[in-house]
């Protein structure tokens, strides 16, 4: 089922019809990739790297759209960004990747002002659905077995990890764990 925009959620006319898109991803390869699918529909694409990469271009440009990773350098957060857009512009359509997707990080994207959220590997096509799907779909299945232990204790750390900003020292020691121990459970879920 998808959900057409309503007209609170669209970005305003100019940004519209300019179809000006902004790229928020670390990984040289893959901000050059989503930039080449999405001009060959039509977008122009401005990218960033960073929270201070994505504050230099809003201060010349008024993106329609963003994608946003949800971890950038070092143990930068996406999140940041995300409120930084939402700050900047209240209706940009803001998608937020990840290969760290977690329940906590979800809900927190959604509150800063994304308007979905999506797990990699996520295609244009996907990307695109998302920035039309604004609101909610209340034909979502439900999931139909409980989450295992190691699914929770994968939730928790990476609640911990939004907590204190991705500072993996600081989760670890809220969580009770050597840093060591911490950064070998990420090393197995490759993050990214």
């Amino acid at each position: 089922m998808t959900n057409e925009p309503s007209d609170a959620s669209v970005p305003d006319a100019a940004a519209r019809a300019e179809r000006l898109l902004l790229v928020v991803e670390d990984d040289a390869a893959l901000s050059r990739t989503l930039s080449r699918s999405f001009g060959r529909r039509g977008y122009r694409v401005i990218s960033a790297d960073s929270l201070e990469g994505v504050e230099k271009l809003l201060a010349d440009h008024s993106p329609g759209y963003a994608v946003v990773d949800l971890k950038l350098h070092g143990e930068a957060s996406g999140l940041a960004c995300v409120q930084t857009l939402h700050s900047k512009d209240p209706s940009m359509l803001i998608v937020v990747l990840t290969g760290f997707a977690s329940i906590a990080t979800a809900v927190e994207a959604i509150k800063l002002g994304a308007c979905h959220y999506l797990a990699k590997p996520s295609n244009t096509d996907d990307i695109e659905r998302a920035f039309q799907m604004t609101e909610g779909n209340t034909g979502v299945e439900l999931a139909k077995r409980q989450a295992s232990i190691k699914t929770l204790e994968w939730e928790r750390i990476h609640e911990m990890l939004v907590a204190t900003d991705f500072n993996i020292s600081e989760a670890a020691r809220r969580l009770g764990m050597h840093r060591r121990t911490l950064a070998r459970k990420l090393e197995k879920r490759q993050v990214s």
